[in-house]
């Protein structure tokens, strides 16, 4: 069976039927020429085509949205241009479709984390269908950011108690020279800032610059090490020597005697008080 069109009549009348119509003959009425659609065209409801409840701008302009392909922009600057209306005017005819439930405004978040609103056309409030996906090319596209290789941060070194500026600046010329003993151990400016701390902790240990770099440099692997920064900061914090045993300061050496003239002879010698020298004294106890 063929599907009903409610437009069209039911079955033919008769030419004594017609003539007898009170609106037939005298121009009346509505009358259809139909020509069927083979492309462009949109099928629309007469739910909304005949909505008793909508003004004649909200139900152009949910025919028109319902026209449109999915993608297209239908924000109020856009419709109110296309029906030649004002904003405000759009605005409310947009409002009664919403209301009927023609229309939704939805709010998402796409990966970038931009939030967008997406409006959505039901061509039959009140059942939820398939949304179609806009194209491709109406698709806003998020941004892929370049994915930078995560590195490892370096193990952490040991402290001197006192970080001098001159037992740093030595930590940080031994690190530098570790390339001319071992073109593998070429260091960036970062890597020796975190290791100079540790090299300085040895140093203040009283341990020679030679024997720190001997620690760093002895039975590296034949294939040298993969992440040299890591394997120095381990070996700073795991082979760190003892501190010194405690050693009591030295005192401090005496004054030379001052310079005194004898008062026998005249002659100058070193004595804390003035009298006489050695050797006048020596005369004065033998005459004694």
């Amino acid at each position: 069976m063929d599907t009903e069109n409610p437009s069209a009549p039911s079955c033919a009348e008769s030419r004594t039927a017609a003539k007898k119509h009170p609106n037939r003959g005298s121009g009346g009425g509505l009358v259809h020429e139909h020509i069927r659609h083979t492309s462009r065209f949109t099928v629309v409801g007469n739910d909304l085509a005949q909505h008793p409840d909508l003004s004649g701008l909200a139900i152009g302009i949910g025919t028109h949205i319902q026209s449109l392909p999915a993608g297209a922009k239908v924000d109020i600057r856009t419709l109110s241009k296309r029906v030649k209306e004002g904003r405000t005017r759009t605005a409310a005819a947009l409002r009664e479709l919403e209301t009927a439930g023609y229309l939704r405004r939805e709010r998402v978040r796409l990966p970038d984390g931009r939030v967008i609103t997406r409006t959505v056309f039901c061509n039959q409030p009140g059942q939820r269908g398939r949304t179609a996906a806009p194209p491709e090319a109406a698709r806003p596209k998020a941004p892929q950011p370049r994915r930078k290789p995560a590195r490892k941060a370096l193990p952490p070194v040991p402290r001197p108690s006192v970080p001098a500026a001159v037992l740093l600046q030595k930590a940080t010329e031994l690190l530098a020279g570790l390339r001319l003993h071992d073109s593998r151990l070429l260091l960036s400016a970062c890597d020796t800032a975190h290791l100079a701390p540790g090299v300085a902790a040895w140093l203040e240990r009283d341990v020679s610059p030679g024997a720190v770099r001997h620690a760093l440099l002895n039975d590296l692997p034949p294939e040298g090490p993969r992440r040299p920064a890591a394997l120095l900061a381990h070996r700073l914090a795991a082979q760190l020597p003892p501190p010194p045993p405690f050693r009591a300061p030295a005192p401090p050496p005496l004054a030379p005697a001052k310079v005194q003239n004898c008062d026998g002879c005249d002659r100058g010698f070193r004595s804390p008080a003035p009298g006489l020298c050695l050797e006048c004294r020596t005369d004065a106890l033998e005459a004694a």
